[in-house]
């Protein structure tokens, strides 16, 4: 944290089920997209835990490989939901409804920048992979977006925290430094980034006791905007 900034951030970072990661790529990748995805992910990881605003980053995720190699980058990983939760919601999870879920039907399509202009990447991507329609995949992300931010909430109260795709291995510190201090300066209860199309939502962030209501998915500007939460 900078000596100039009022909080230090935690950062929370979705990490799908790597088998289904990157499905946009799958032609390029073939077999080693699950190489490309948690490549992907430790580059995003490091970069954020270079950033001078944030304190932490906490990798929401079940991926039994990813969780392990993320967490020794210096990452805290987090499941992307309670186990009593999971197994509670029956046959909702077995079409998809988990961020990690392992049905035919959990491909939640890619969380993919948006091309060089979303400096920090677009974290509304929804390509022909989903099965579920918009509703699941928001769902799906939202709740488990929500369930770190609860464990982070607990663990470092007086925090800020924000949410921000794990697939952006270009992004750098200065410039995520410089998104964190323009929310955390922002008036009302919120700020995002929307993405380079105006459409979907790059970087949600809540300042200390906000409430993090994130709304990720398909049109999330418009969600986020009609929800007052401001535009940096």
């Amino acid at each position: 944290m900078t000596d100039s900034a009022r909080f230090s951030w935690t950062v929370l970072l979705p990490v799908k089920v790597l088998a289904r990661a990157k499905s946009r790529l799958a032609v390029l990748a073939g077999d080693r997209r699950q190489e490309l995805a948690l490549a992907l992910a430790s580059d995003t990881v490091a970069a954020v835990l270079a950033c001078p605003e944030v304190a932490r980053v906490v990798v929401v995720t079940s991926d039994q490989v990813a969780g392990p190699l993320l967490a020794a980058l210096g990452a805290i990983v987090v499941p992307d939901e309670p186990a009593d939760r999971a197994a509670s919601r029956g046959d909702r999870a077995s079409h998809g409804a988990s961020l990690d879920g392992a049905g035919p039907a959990a491909v939640l399509g890619d969380l993919d920048g948006a091309g060089p202009a979303a400096v920090l990447g677009d974290l509304d991507g929804v390509g022909p992979a989903v099965v579920l329609g918009d509703l699941g995949v928001q769902d799906a992300l939202n709740d488990a977006l929500r369930h770190g931010a609860t464990v982070a909430a607990r663990r470092w109260p007086g925090t800020g925290l924000a949410a921000l795709t794990a697939d952006l291995p270009a992004v750098s510190p200065a410039e995520l430094a410089t998104a964190l201090r323009a929310a955390g300066a922002a008036p009302g209860p919120a700020a995002f980034v929307p993405d380079a199309a105006c459409v979907g939502t790059t970087l949600y962030a809540v300042p200390p006791g906000g409430e993090f209501r994130p709304l990720f998915g398909g049109a999330s500007r418009a969600r986020h905007a009609g929800r007052g939460r401001h535009r940096t």
